[in-house]
């Protein structure tokens, strides 16, 4: 049909919606990702191309243009073509805030004013989709997700942009180097920083504990004297030894039945944690793995990914029988005894809760019901990481339906002459979930906790025997590995100090989201701030400098409490507790706040610590023929004397400069310094001038007037991040050798920049001198 047009997310969606549904909704034009980029800073207003201390926030938003790279050109010249003539849209988009703002912004930039309905399917089957488009929804529906969507992506690069360039202006000094600062990097740089300083001032405490073994009627257990606080003197311990040794005395013993429900479902977080300790694998890398058995060529069999809620809808309890009998078809699944039916679990609780999905537009991680059945066939096509990673998920799902751990806990107490003396077991009664994992073995029940006690009776008498004083050691905090700094990301509550801000941001979903922390991470580690130890992950000295010089400036810059509270008001536009613009407000408040703040610092000269974070340039190069011309110029005039080797070494040159010629922009431009160097003058407080025209008109009039005039007169707010220590925009961006070209080249794309010879140094990429640009143009990375 020639009048409506569906949009997919990428290529390999739309094979699957054509597979699913054929032509009967029109054209299946595919996006690749996001097709627009915001525009920058300096295209809103040409005062904002010059690097200064100021809130980058316009009057509106921020608008959107074409991006460049890939084949998104000719496929958003696609999508705009059939626009013209559509009556109808489909977006079938992913399900989440960010498939939302994919396909929602093309329709936005093009003032598409047709009818619009959404798409939302949790798995990538025939069968899914089919059903999905049978049950669609108008787009109008979720323009809550839209607009968070918006918040988020508006709010970050105002934040990021304005507090890259104030940090860059106030605190380089004479350091010719940007300091990037990231709304979400920043403090997940601080996070592992913090944990690795704690670590190295980790002083070791030595303390001393007391055991010995009590005979009883029945048998023999062990004991442990279990004092209120640490013994620290060794005399102190040895003096309860002795009084233990022989010592006999009346048992207090107590019985108690107890039952344990299963865990609860996976999300992306909890499932990149388990992978990590258990695999090794990166964050990205069980993304990836999850993605390939989401939406891979003959699998599509599991549910989205990139879940964040561990919540089931009611909706899907009529599936679990079949998902059940789908995956004990296998061999792997056949021995674990899962009911006939299986057991349901409503409710906060349990795993079906229609309220726990409140603003999430996808649920838990489980197998597809639509592909279950044909496992079998699947099964040989997977890698050995899918399966892995299948197991993880079909084990996890299997135990849900299973009846409760049910064991019987007993607890022993013996006080010797004032000094207790504890020991505990557990008996399983029923396995129930269990059984799912037959090789896992709780923490809880290692060690001595995990002794099969005998029959003991309340009251009867033991003897103690074989008293001994025990060295321990307090141990410092473990280092992160990804998925356990995924998990503190997410938490990030447990950094704030007050606890009625706590409770608040424990409702919250953390600092970043569980599609973009595992980026996050890969690019603190490309810019060399962190690097992977074995499993661990820890920070280099680039990454604990810049950690150091921003909390020193700041504290707010690195606290992960601050984001999280920054997040839970972008989350809050979701629920529809909070506008779109007063959300941004609310960003942009702190970005100024710090901004002020590193203002009001006094000036200080970071250039011992940016020499942590600026690479090495290598061999020194040879002076621009600008640069020289000026030297020459400048030793005339005053009659002296350049240094030996000026005509060949550029650093000559600049210390001939910087002794003679210190401060003076002018100077600086005429020696061959570009326009951009000119960032690195002393700060100047500019107002914020006014856009030239409301970026609000690239949203659709429906939109906007749902999210209220934008405050023109405020200049408060907070925003997102782009990589720490990577320059947002490549416009205004300063240089650290005057005759390099500054490129854009996005994440991802390392060996392609390398094989057109660029180099990467101090968090930025550069093509040296006589390089050729056109590979680079082509790119858009210009």
């Amino acid at each position: 049909m020639t009048d409506q047009i569906v949009i997919t997310e990428k290529t390999s969606q739309a094979k699957d919606v054509r597979a699913a549904v054929g032509g009967r909704y029109g054209a299946i034009l595919p996006a690749e990702g996001h097709l627009f980029d915001l525009v920058g800073p300096e295209e809103v207003s040409p005062d904002w191309k010059r690097w200064t201390p100021v809130l980058l926030r316009p009057e509106g938003l921020y608008g959107t243009k074409p991006a460049t790279g890939g084949n998104k050109a000719p496929k958003l010249k696609a999508i705009r073509d059939a626009l013209r003539r559509a009556k109808r849209v489909w977006l079938a988009t992913d399900c989440d805030r960010e498939g939302q703002l994919i396909g929602q912004e093309i329709l936005e930039h093009y003032g598409y004013r047709g009818t619009v309905m959404r798409v939302i399917f949790t798995a990538q089957d025939p069968q899914t989709i089919r059903q999905a488009f049978a049950q669609v929804r108008p787009n109008v529906e979720y323009a809550r997700l839209y607009a968070a969507a918006v918040a988020r992506r508006q709010a970050d690069q105002i934040y990021n942009l304005s507090l890259t360039r104030t940090a860059t202006v106030t605190l380089a000094g004479r350091a010719r180097t940007v300091i990037g600062v990231g709304r979400v990097k920043t403090p997940t740089l601080a996070i592992v920083c913090k944990r690795e300083l704690e670590i190295r001032n980790f002083v070791p405490l030595t303390y001393f504990e007391i055991v010995a073994t009590a005979k009883a009627e029945a048998g023999q257990l062990r004991m442990r004297h279990a004092p209120k606080e640490r013994i620290l003197r060794r005399e102190d311990a040895e003096a309860i030894a002795a009084a233990a040794e022989g010592f006999a005395g009346p048992l207090a013993v107590r019985v108690e039945d107890k039952r344990q429900g299963p865990p609860r479902l996976h999300d992306l977080p909890s499932l990149q944690k388990l992978c990590g300790s258990r695999f090794g694998w990166s964050a990205a890398r069980t993304l990836e793995v999850a993605q390939e058995l989401y939406d891979g060529q003959g699998k599509k069999v599991i549910t989205y990914p990139r879940a964040e809620t561990r919540y089931l809808p009611e909706s899907l309890i009529p599936d679990a029988p079949r998902i059940v009998a789908g995956l004990r078809v296998g061999r792997a699944f056949s021995e674990i005894p899962v009911p006939v039916p299986p057991v349901i679990r409503r409710g906060a609780d349990g795993h079906f809760h229609d309220k726990g999905l409140a603003g999430a537009s996808h649920h838990a991680i489980i197998p597809n019901v639509n592909t279950v059945d044909t496992l079998r066939e699947v099964w040989p096509r997977l890698s050995g990481d899918e399966r892995r990673l299948f197991d993880v998920v079909a084990r996890s799902c299997l135990a849900a339906t299973m009846p409760d751990f049910r064991y019987r806990q007993t607890t022993v107490m013996l006080n010797v002459r004032g000094h207790l003396f504890r020991a505990a077991g557990r008996q399983p009664i029923e396995l129930g979930w269990r059984a799912a994992f037959p090789d896992w073995q709780p923490a809880e029940e290692k060690g001595e906790e995990a002794q099969r006690l005998p029959a003991l009776r309340h009251g009867e008498t033991a003897t103690l025997r074989d008293a001994m004083v025990e060295d321990k050691e307090t141990r410092p905090p473990p280092r992160y590995n990804e998925g356990t700094l995924i998990e503190a990301m997410q938490n990030a509550w447990r950094f704030v100090a007050d606890e009625a801000l706590q409770e608040r941001l424990m409702e919250a979903k953390g600092i970043g989201t569980p599609a973009t922390r595992a980026e996050i991470i890969r690019g603190l580690k490309t810019q060399e701030f962190l690097v992977a130890d074995g499993k661990n992950i820890v920070p280099t000295e680039r990454g604990l400098a810049l950690f150091a010089m921003l909390e020193r400036a700041d504290p707010a810059l690195v606290d992960p409490g601050v984001t999280a509270q920054m997040e839970r008001l972008l989350d809050e536009v979701l629920v529809g507790q909070q506008e779109m613009i007063g959300a941004i407000d609310a960003v942009c408040a702190q970005a100024s706040r710090i901004i002020d703040r590193l203002q009001a610092s006094p000036l200080v000269d970071n250039a011992a610590l940016l020499g942590g974070v600026t690479k090495e340039r290598g061999a020194d190069r040879p002076p621009t023929p600008a640069m020289k011309r000026f030297v020459d110029s400048l030793a005339r005039q005053k009659g002296l004397q350049p240094s030996r080797g000026y005509t060949t070494s550029s650093a000559a040159c600049r210390a001939f400069l910087d002794q003679h010629a210190p401060g003076k922009g002018a100077i600086k431009a005429s020696a061959g310094f570009s326009a951009e160097h000119q960032v690195l003058a002393p700060p100047v407080k500019a107002k914020r001038p006014r856009a030239k025209r409301s970026t609000t008109d690239t949203l659709s009039p429906r939109f906007v007037a749902q999210q209220g005039k934008p405050n023109r007169k405020s200049r408060r707010g907070t925003a997102r991040a782009t990589p720490v220590g990577e320059p947002a925009e490549g416009a205004g961006m300063p240089r650290t050798s005057v005759d390099e070209t500054v490129l854009r080249i996005p994440f991802g794309n390392k060996k392609a920049a390398l094989q057109l010879g660029a180099r990467y140094r101090a968090g930025n990429w550069y093509a040296p001198p006589g390089t050729d640009l056109g590979g680079f143009r082509e790119r858009g990375w210009l």
